[in-house]
């Protein structure tokens, strides 16, 4: 990536110019694990860049290489771009001054927005080592971070019930959360009860909704199956027989996705966060649809 590149792109984060007024954006990257997966995550960033996101989350892994691989990946991303990049970090398996470390690192190198999680739980371990609240306060002690959490209007799977995962979520906006960032739904009179539902128990951060474009329908069964997320029937019945024809089932996936971006900004909601999958395309055409255009230096 060439200096000229990198010098533009700073100046388009920081120019101060207002694409959009309507919608805040933002976008959801996994680390490569190949050179190949490398190319794809850059040509994404650099062509969903331009849409000048309000932040680029990177997810973390739950081993010690790709632990490291969010933080390399974070810090080229702010280098290269000058975008607000926001890593995700998770308390399961790691010591508390572990997470401080991070933490301290992160904060350091002049990254001071975090998506904290609790992480999957071992296998081996019937109980986590810490909870999402717990990494929230220790996050506050470490610097003024600007802290996302995630919430789940389905309902956590490991949940006793929809009451304790609400009572959960409180806790770690109380801990110092400034927001919350859903789980991927597509049902949403399911987001919107689960909005009231917050604001009835004194949660009053914005919920950004999580969205997911479909990009392959077999694959989001799996992704719903693991994640207890429920997909409609319309879906099944849109996405009939379009296993093996993916460029006809990304068309389909980005009218969802449209569909329900347009029917929640009707209901008040301006803030979508989107899981890209590494892949530009879908998100990039869906926010074209919205108005939401890339800003051409001069």
């Amino acid at each position: 990536m060439n200096d000229c590149y990198v010098n533009q792109q700073k100046k388009l984060y920081h120019s101060g110019f207002e694409f959009n007024k309507k919608f805040k954006i933002s976008f959801e990257f996994f680390p490569p694990r190949s050179k190949e997966m490398e190319k794809t995550l850059w040509n994404s960033i650099n062509f969903l860049g331009k849409l000048r996101p309000s932040f680029i989350s990177v997810t973390y892994g739950a081993n010690l290489e790709e632990k490291i691989l969010t933080y390399n990946v974070t810090k080229n991303i702010k280098d290269r771009t000058g975008l607000e990049v926001v890593p995700h970090l998770i308390c399961v398996d790691s010591t508390k001054q572990e997470l401080r470390d991070i933490a301290y690192n992160y904060w350091n190198n002049g990254i001071y927005k975090i998506v904290a999680l609790r992480g999957d739980i071992n296998k081996a371990s019937n109980k986590p080592n810490m909870y999402c609240y717990e990494l929230v306060s220790l996050l506050r002690e470490v610097g003024n971070f600007d802290i996302s959490v995630a919430a789940y209007p389905e309902v956590h799977p490991e949940a006793k019930n929809a009451q304790a995962d609400l009572i959960n979520l409180k806790r770690k906006i109380d801990a110092g959360a400034n927001s919350a960032i859903t789980q991927f739904f597509f049902n949403i009179d399911n987001y919107l009860r689960f909005r009231d539902r917050c604001v009835a128990v004194g949660i009053d951060v914005d919920i950004i909704p999580g969205i997911l474009p479909v990009l392959n329908f077999k694959q989001l069964k799996y992704f719903a199956r693991i994640s207890k997320v429920h997909i409609p029937l319309w879906m099944y019945e849109l996405f009939n027989d379009l296993d093996h024809d993916t460029e006809t089932c990304k068309m389909i996936g980005a009218h969802v996705a449209i569909d329900m971006v347009e029917k929640l900004s009707k209901e008040g909601v301006h803030d979508f966060h989107f899981y890209t999958l590494n892949r530009y395309e879908i998100s990039y055409s869906i926010c074209h649809v919205l108005g939401i255009k890339p800003y051409q230096l001069s």
